[in-house]
């Protein structure tokens, strides 16, 4: 006979019958008592006990099938009458939240079955999920993950049967629901629609002829509306001053063409949802250099682009012997004067300090990982340079989020290579799914099949070790995080090389030159700077440390939550700190290091971007790509007081570190940055300027530069 106590199911707020769990009882008294408790064990002891009095009290009131509200109702009955007074309040502070937060995702009009934090529901709202002709959301975020998985495992089908691809797709969808995987953001936008264009990263050849350049325009602005970011060498391009023999004109240089670049990517917005990004190289052996060093010299002046010097060996020795270099015209390959490398570099490093812009690339450093040299020498990258890749190359990305892999205070590493060998299959069955923008693009796309499988949440990983990010721990968890990865993609590479084939071009790689086993992708591992994916699936962004512990989160116009890093808070219940005036009080001062008050370890921990020497950045950064087959996206942040010197002396670092390239950012050095530090703007008066606040779809990083969600 069935016990009376048994609940069989519980009515959701949106009518919808789910199967009856007690360990979310369980679980949300946990919480309750813990947070005024301080002590797990009693804590899980007393949720234990009350879950078993609040149960019978259900089944006897409202039968087998109790609604959430009733149960909350039962719950905070309990608590009350058991005198945990405390604790009563504690649960129904967290209801108010939860109830305010149902409210904020009602008014956007999302339907939210797997109770997203605000702020991604809000970036899910924006940017991902489909809408209707008049603009009204016709999916939830579960049903987005759902067209995503059902479109990608579509691909499964040539290689086995029907049953296979429902099993892929189920694993896809697991995958990305419960926020461990998440692909790049056209993936989440296109797949499963008319538009279909699933990789963010091109890179588009530009020739010394007006049919080149306005080719690559026209190219450029039909990657950008599908989605996608380009990635420009402008370095084939003649001089300014030079003959133009077909006209017997002067040339106007590769700097005023990239003007034309900029304004068309200002107007061609990405499926209607954001302007496009791009990056513009020159080598640093162009005549033209000075100009491009100088381009973002005047404010709004190529606001769509990333810049980037190419360096070369040559030049980086120079600069070190302390000697002149050539320039170089690339019309004919003749010297046009030498100029002191030094001198270059110091122009570089100014206009970096004062602008953020430009980064570096070392292009002998990328060719010499370049898995295909016989196709031609790599020259430009894409938006973040995260992805060195050669004319009408794409590639598709995706991150594993290492902040839901830790178990205690260990990594579940069985975990971590399921989710590598599937993400591997997910991004080439990208590849035989993808409608590409250009036939060119999809010709050596699908000759090389590139993909980049990399992460995020590295920070919120080291908060739950207890390592801090500027220390050798943190160097070597990066490195063996990293190799882990890469040995396993590579293992599933093969292992999709036997199944399905090697890459055509693979005869033509180092790989078959070394005698190595066939693999399907020319390159399988990349670290991207994650943005608004990173925001979706809840955790730090890329590789890159948090830039807050507590802030304002401008959600949307008029509405702003308090955000508290979820493992900061965890310990401070924890340990018996946590307050919301002490949360203030950190989003007031910017981070916690000043906080003598708070134990040593904890803030020894809890550092944030600008709490870290560079040369700490660095070391993580030359870690990960250590073990990266593409290169890696990181923003070097420094203090508004940082000096030229400084900036210097890390981009030296970078190229003897290995880094294929290199970025820094000066706080307050551009004036559009959606990131305030608290009282940089004292002539304001309104509260807000007091407290360190972001835009909505600001994650980490970059504060200004395009491209960072891709």
């Amino acid at each position: 006979m069935e016990e009376k106590t048994t609940i069989k199911q519980v009515r959701r707020r949106s009518g919808e019958l789910v199967h009856f769990d007690r360990k979310k009882i369980q679980s949300v008294l946990y919480r309750a008592f813990v947070e005024v408790l301080r002590d797990e064990a009693e804590s899980e002891q007393r949720a234990n006990e009350l879950a078993d009095r609040i149960i019978p009290l259900l089944r006897e009131r409202f039968g087998e099938v109790p609604s959430v509200e009733e149960i909350q109702d039962v719950v905070e009955e309990v608590l009350i009458k058991e005198g945990f007074a405390q604790v009563a309040r504690a649960y129904i502070l967290y209801r108010r939240r939860h109830q305010e937060i149902r409210e904020i995702k009602s008014w956007m009009g999302v339907r939210d079955e797997l109770k997203l934090p605000v702020n991604a529901v809000r970036v899910l709202q924006r940017r991902y999920l489909r809408k209707d002709e008049q603009g009204r959301i016709i999916e939830s975020p579960a049903q987005m993950f759902r067209r995503v998985a059902r479109a990608v495992a579509e691909a499964e089908r040539q290689y086995g049967s029907g049953s296979r691809v429902k099993f892929f797709e189920e694993e896809f969808y697991t995958l990305m629901a419960s926020r461990l995987f998440m692909p790049n953001s056209p993936t989440l936008m296109n797949a499963g629609t008319q538009m279909g264009q699933l990789s963010a990263c091109f890179v588009i050849p530009v020739e010394d002829s007006i049919e080149s350049i306005f080719d690559a325009v026209k190219n450029m602005a039909l990657i950008h509306q599908s989605g996608g970011g380009t990635g420009f060498s402008f370095s084939r391009l003649r001089p300014r001053g030079d003959m133009v023999m077909s006209t017997m004109g002067i040339a106007s240089g590769p700097v005023s063409f990239m003007e034309i670049f900029d304004t068309a990517t200002g107007v061609v917005k990405q499926g209607g949802r954001r302007r496009g990004a791009n990056m513009g190289i020159l080598r640093i052996d162009h005549p033209d250099i000075i100009d491009f060093i100088t381009a973002k010299g005047e404010e709004g002046k190529f606001r769509n682009f990333n810049l980037s010097v190419a360096a070369s060996d040559d030049y980086m020795q120079a600069l070190e012997a302390g000697r002149d270099y050539p320039l170089i015209n690339p019309r004919n390959g003749q010297e046009v004067r030498r100029v002191p490398a030094g001198e270059i570099f110091d122009l570089i490093a100014h206009m970096a300090w004062k602008s953020g812009d430009p980064g570096m690339i070392f292009l002998d450093t990328i060719n010499r990982a370049n898995p295909t040299p016989e196709l031609g020498q790599i020259e430009a990258t894409n938006p973040c340079g995260e992805l060195p890749l050669l004319p009408y190359e794409s590639c598709n990305l995706a991150s594993i989020n290492l902040a839901r892999l830790v178990r205690g205070k260990e990594i579940d590493w069985e975990q971590m290579t399921k989710i590598v060998h599937l993400g591997v299959r997910f991004l080439d069955d990208i590849i035989e799914i993808n409608r590409f923008p250009l036939p060119e693009i999809e010709k050596i796309t699908k000759a090389n099949r590139k993909i980049g499988l990399g992460v995020m949440g590295f920070a919120d990983l080291l908060f739950e070790l207890g390592i801090p990010y500027d220390s050798d721990q943190a160097v070597e968890m990066a490195e063996r995080i990293m190799r882990h990865i890469q040995e396993e993609a590579w293992n599933q590479s093969r292992l999709l090389a036997r199944e399905r084939g090697a890459f055509p071009n693979f005869p033509a790689s180092v790989y078959a030159r070394r005698g190595e086993a066939a693999v399907r992708n020319a390159t399988t591992t990349t670290v991207a700077p994650t943005g608004t994916i990173s925001i979706i699936a809840g955790c730090s962004s890329g590789i890159e440390p948090v830039f807050a512990l507590s802030f304002i989160r401008n959600i949307m116009d008029g509405t702003k939550l308090t955000e508290v890093n979820p493992v900061f808070e965890k310990v401070a219940k924890e340990r018996g700190f946590f307050s919301q005036e002490l949360m203030g009080q950190i989003a007031r001062l910017g981070s916690i290091k000043q906080l003598l008050e708070l134990p040593e370890d904890v803030r020894r921990v809890f550092v944030t971007a600008l709490d870290i020497a560079p040369e700490w950045h660095l070391k993580i950064q030359a870690a990960f790509q250590k073990y990266t087959d593409n290169s890696v996206s990181k923003t070097i942040n420094l203090p508004a007081e940082a000096t030229v010197d400084e900036v210097k002396k890390i981009y030296r670092q970078a190229y003897h570190l290995g880094c294929k390239g290199i970025t820094i950012y000066r706080y307050g050095s551009k004036p559009d940055q959606v990131l305030s530090l608290p009282g940089q703007y004292k002539e304001k008066v309104e509260e807000e300027a007091w407290y360190t606040t972001a835009e909505a779809e600001y994650s980490g990083g970059c504060p200004t530069s395009p491209g960072c969600s891709l």
